[in-house]
């Protein structure tokens, strides 16, 4: 039986995304999970944002999130060994850059989400 659609009867029809197979399989919905968990922080999430726009010290991150810098390293190390973040160092100071594109996708997402900007 098909009931017309209205305010009181919204389309129930799942979105076309959802009936298509996914391409993820338990393994990989395993790992993605531990990746968000990573992410699932405020600094990282601010880390990450702000090396969207360019490299960073840690000392430059540290400062901007308001935590010493060897809590940020210890961030830092979780977000690289995740494969979200490549190092390189010059003279002492190492400098982190994103290195996982779908990051911005995240991001950009959150952004629309959360953002308090009209």
């Amino acid at each position: 039986m098909n009931v017309p659609k209205t305010e009181e009867t919204p389309d129930m029809t799942p979105p076309p995304s959802a009936t298509m197979e996914s391409r993820l399989d338990a393994p990989n919905f395993v790992h993605a999970a531990e990746c968000l968990k990573i992410l699932a922080h405020p600094h990282r999430l601010q880390v990450v944002h702000m090396l969207l726009n360019g490299r960073y010290s840690v000392g430059q991150l540290a400062d901007a999130c308001e935590i010493p810098s060897a809590m940020m390293s210890d961030h830092l190390r979780l977000m690289q060994r995740c494969g979200f973040l490549a190092c390189e160092k010059e003279g002492r100071t190492k400098y982190y850059t994103i290195i996982e594109p779908h990051l911005a996708d995240i991001i950009a997402c959150l952004e629309s989400r959360f953002s308090t900007r009209s």
